[in-house]
């Protein structure tokens, strides 16, 4: 997600102030392995920036697994299996054979399922298979063979039966290659308890090679390839190959499977059913060409098993981590989303802003985020579900991250504001008219491509998790910043929480701010956005998710740089929520620092 959508409007409503081989069975033989891949990881840092595997084709002369193995979408009995091969230059045409293996251990001696898939240039001589036949809750190894040549051997798990105590989660969203350098994988990779990596998001971006974030890809070696925006579906492919033959993320998709969902920059930036603010039809063609391009592509590339083989653009389904959660991961981007409303066309040729109007249609039935379909699925999956917990993994923010009127319509600087606030608690009586008026009038929602743009499906969401009596938390990516909030619905009520991921590599809202403290920064919005409980807005991490029948905790783990392979990585935030009536709401976790609040001086300082 684009600083031009969340992280520059919300930056710009303060500007106009002032305005994420071997293996043993044992846990000493999985951080064996973690070594290995981390290893791995680093060998092969020197030489991702060389060339891509596109470059050197002339100088293939055996068949290769340049883009390293993967699984995903684990279901008790079964997992997806995933490779690609590379075939020598002069055989591109050839249809080899890949066979593959399962094993319980990791000298791949005890084989428990196995078989065989050809591939070919129809496929992008990508290899995925649903290996069936396996244990629940279980750990296992597997490997692609093909032409002699082996593949690395990956490590996967089966989803849990409900004796399941605990299950872990790390979750990543907005993953740009020219940004800077994936030591957020690296970092989640040498973990040594996580069970499933959820991707919500923004796995690649579709820019040219000299578009958004891209001012340090030459020094880093991080060019984007093709050099041209993603358009065709050759396009789509050769960024996906490059994404994939980065180390770090080869590391971490051998270590754990994944569950993903797509966002907008897996076809264009924003994204909706039909278009894309980013799309123009007479330059780039028909968008339905161009959707169809990316959605080949990422079911080619990613371990995802599609519901319905024959129709790539639901991808919405659901896991049962035992008795504890079950995850329903969310299209909000392509199969029911309604066009963005947006703000300018509420102002008049006098440039007065119809809020009326405009709050009339944020909140109006007929603009879909999921669409009927979607939502009736998910209204299902939540009522059968027997889990303590319902966790949504989707890609916006679902939060109100609404605005004091004064300040979305830029009558009043956030500095004016926070002073206003200061006076009325120490004398009400001397405010004038209009300014009380500010401190009374209703806050807007200023961000059309989240979930406040379309209020309604929101509030459905909210209503049926009331009415079956669920423990809800909502997961988002998007923002490049990492986000808590309480969720409640139209009439107050408390609903659940949300806990949202800063990015990969996407810069975030620090590009604003250049010279003010981030802290302060992080405690102006917390300052002002009523439900919003925590904030970093600076720095690239992900999340861990931490679900068991007594809580939920999410910790935010970040990296100090991803210009730089060298890196540190901590875990700086750590909040919760507990379940049942009376609670469904963000608790401090002990030994977690709550952020300090904003004084008038720092709202003063941050937008002086």
């Amino acid at each position: 997600m684009l600083p031009s959508r969340m992280g520059r409007k919300l930056a710009s409503i303060a500007t106009a102030d002032g305005v994420m081989m071997t293996i043993a069975a044992s846990l000493s033989g999985r951080r064996e392995f973690l070594r290995q891949v981390a290893s791995t990881a680093v060998l092969g840092a020197g030489l991702a920036g060389c060339s891509s595997p596109a470059v050197n084709s002339a100088e293939r002369t055996a068949l290769q697994f340049l883009h390293g193995v993967a699984s995903g979408d684990p279901l008790q009995d079964r997992v997806i299996l995933w490779t690609r091969v590379t075939p020598p230059a002069e055989t591109d045409s050839a249809e080899p054979a890949v066979y593959w293996q399962v094993a319980t251990d990791a000298a791949m001696q005890t084989v428990v399922a196995q078989g065989s898939s050809t591939t070919s240039a129809a496929r992008d001589f990508t290899v995925k298979v649903d290996a069936a036949g396996l244990l629940p809750g279980h750990v296992y190894y597997y490997q692609f063979i093909a032409e002699g040549v082996r593949s690395a051997i990956g490590r996967t798990r089966t989803l849990p039966r409900a004796d399941v105590r605990q299950v872990r989660l790390a979750v990543f969203s907005c993953s740009n290659y020219p940004a800077g350098f994936f030591n957020v994988y690296a970092d989640a990779a040498r973990q040594n308890d996580i069970d499933v990596a959820l991707h919500i998001g923004d796995y690649i971006y579709e820019y040219e090679s000299t578009g958004y974030a891209s001012s340090h890809a030459q020094a880093l070696g991080r060019v984007s390839e093709p050099r041209e925006l993603l358009l065709q579906l050759e396009d789509y492919r050769r960024r996906y190959a490059q994404y994939r033959s980065d180390p770090d993320l080869q590391a971490l998709h051998a270590a754990l499977p994944f569950i993903t969902v797509w966002d907008d920059h897996e076809f264009a930036d924003d994204t909706w059913r039909d278009g894309a603010v980013a799309h123009e039809a007479r330059k780039h063609g028909p968008f339905a060409l161009r959707r169809q391009a990316a959605m080949t592509a990422y079911h080619e590339w990613l371990p995802i098993r599609a519901p319905e083989p024959a129709s790539l653009q639901k991808i919405y389904r659901s896991f049962d981590f035992g008795s504890v959660l079950s995850l329903h991961m969310l299209d909000t981007r392509v199969v029911g989303r309604d066009q963005q409303l947006m703000m300018s066309s509420y102002y008049d040729h006098q440039r007065h802003f119809d809020a009326e109007k405009f709050r009339h249609d944020v909140a109006s039935p007929r603009r879909q985020m999921l669409g009927s379909e979607q939502m009736a699925w998910l209204e299902q999956q939540v009522q059968q579900s027997q889990a303590r917990w319902q966790v949504l993994g989707q890609q916006v923010l679902m939060a109100r991250m609404e605005y004091p009127l004064a300040i979305a319509m830029g009558q009043c600087s956030c500095t004016d504001y926070a002073a206003l606030k200061r006076r009325a608690a120490r004398d009400p009586a001397a405010l004038g008219r209009h300014e009380q008026d500010w401190l009374a009038a209703a806050t807007l929602p200023c961000y059309m491509d989240s979930w406040d743009g379309y209020q309604h499906d929101r509030e459905q969401v909210f209503a049926m998790m009331q009415r079956h009596r669920k423990n809800l938390v909502v997961l988002a990516g998007d923002t490049h910043n990492a986000w808590a909030s309480d969720l409640q619905d139209a009439q107050g009520r408390q609903i659940g929480v949300e806990f949202a991921t800063a990015s990969v590599t996407s810069p975030g809202m620090e590009g604003a701010y250049r010279e003010r403290d981030p802290e302060d920064v992080a405690a102006m919005m917390v300052d002002l956005i009523a439900p919003l409980y925590y904030a970093q807005t600076s720095k690239r991490g992900y999340m861990i998710i931490t679900a068991s029948h007594e809580q939920v905790r999410c910790d935010w783990r970040f990296v100090d740089t991803v210009l730089q392979r060298e890196f540190e990585a901590a875990t700086e935030r750590s909040l919760r929520t507990l379940p049942g009536p009376g609670n469904r709401r963000i608790e401090e976790c002990a030994g977690s620092q709550p952020l300090r609040a904003a004084s008038g001086a720092d709202i003063d300082t941050i937008v002086a």
